[in-house]
Order: structure tokens, then sequence, then C-alpha cells
């Protein structure tokens, strides 16, 4: 039975993808670089600052990476403040699994700052049992290690929880890690995210496949009616 829901950050709990586009496009214009759309999504998207910078800008020093990695996010949190909105469904998915007593977790590649600003901004900063930084681990996604981890302090089986994630890399993680994976396609297309192994893939948490989904995998109660006292 299902016991546990696990979220990725970026792109699923919200949409901020819109928002570290144009924050990456215009910082990485200064160095020469045009990136669009499909460039970003194979080369940016779901990655960890320290993998893209060092991928796209061999040339700077590890410190100098650091410094364009931190003006890069604080660049995203000052456009993102009175512009970012949970994806829609997401405080009704998470009440329903509080009716459900379920745990709850949010697993990131995002940097510790940014995750914390989100889940302010958000309202969501108390909602989640564990947060689980790859940036605080030896391994970030697309490895297994963050959604392990989860499990772990959860204590948990793989089977026993549902990830949520909009990008291959964190696919990847998550499948990795054995657990059923439903794709939020904010990202990425449907079809590239059933590619990759995922059981469904909505445009967000209010699709009726999920909700299917959902309540055949934790039947006590039904989605929309609160778990009596």
């Amino acid at each position: 039975m299902l016991q546990a829901l696990l979220f990725d950050l970026d792109g699923t709990l919200a949409d901020t993808d819109p928002i570290h586009f144009r924050t990456w496009q215009d910082l990485m214009r200064g160095y020469g670089l045009e990136i669009d759309r499909p460039f970003y999504k194979a080369r940016f998207s779901g990655r960890l600052n320290a993998q893209i910078t060092a991928d796209l800008l061999p040339q700077l020093s590890e410190a100098q990476r650091l410094a364009l990695s931190a003006d890069k996010e604080a660049e995203f949190r000052r456009r993102a403040t009175g512009e970012l909105q949970p994806l829609a469904g997401v405080a009704e998915v998470l009440r329903w699994a509080e009716s459900q007593c379920l745990k709850t977790a949010v697993v990131t590649n995002a940097p510790v700052e940014n995750a914390a600003f989100m889940l302010g901004v958000l309202g969501l900063a108390d909602r989640f049992d564990t947060i689980v930084l790859a940036e605080e681990l030896e391994r970030g996604k697309p490895d297994p290690l963050p959604y392990q981890v989860a499990l772990q302090r959860l204590n948990l089986e793989p089977q026993a929880a549902i990830a949520f994630e909009d990008s291959p890399t964190g696919v990847r993680s998550a499948i990795g890690a054995g657990l059923r994976t439903v794709g939020l396609a904010t990202t990425h297309p449907p079809e590239d995210l059933y590619a990759l192994g995922v059981v469904l893939a909505v445009q967000d948490f209010t699709a009726p496949d999920l909700r299917q989904l959902l309540q055949s995998s934790c039947p006590i109660t039904r989605f929309s009616e609160p778990r009596s006292a």
C-alpha cells in the first residue's frame, strides 16, 4: 500500500523553468553563448549548477564557476519573487496525502538557498516530513542516491512510495531508486517522459488520471473526501 509521496521541486511543485531559462540565457550571453529552448532542455534542465558550468564554461576556475552559480541563483530568486506559484493541484494533493497519513518529502537538485526560498514563497516550508538536498550529498540526480536517502529517512521500501518528477535527470534518479514515477509535463513532453519509464505523465496535479492512480494505490478514502476523525 502507498505510504509516501516524494516530490521534486523545480518544475514539479512549481513551474520554475521559464524563470531559470531566462536567467541562464541572459547570464550565458555574457560569455558568448546563446541558449535556445532545445539546448536548455538538453544541457541545463535538471542538472546541478556545478555540472552545467563545468560542461559549458571549462575555461573558468572552480572559484569563478561557484561565483557564477551564486550570481545566477540570486538573480533567479530576485526574478521569482512575486512570480512563483505552486503548480495547479499541489495543495489539494498534499491535503489528500495528509488525510491518508502519508509521509511526504522533497527531493531536489536545487541549491540550498533556492530550495528554502521556493518552499517559503510557495507556503510549503513546513509541509514535508523531510527535505533531501542533492547539494549536500555525495551525488545528485540522475544518480538514485537522493531518492534512496529520502526512503531511508522515511524508513520505507521503494514500492511504498510514488515520486513526482519533470526532467529526464529526475526521472532517471527516481526510477533508478526503484520508485514508481509520475512525470509532470512542465519541461518535457509526455512522450519523452513515458520513454523514460514513468507510469503516468500529466500536465499538473489536477489530472483525473493522477487522482485515479493515487486512489487505487491508497483506497482508504476517496480523493475529495477528508478522513473522518
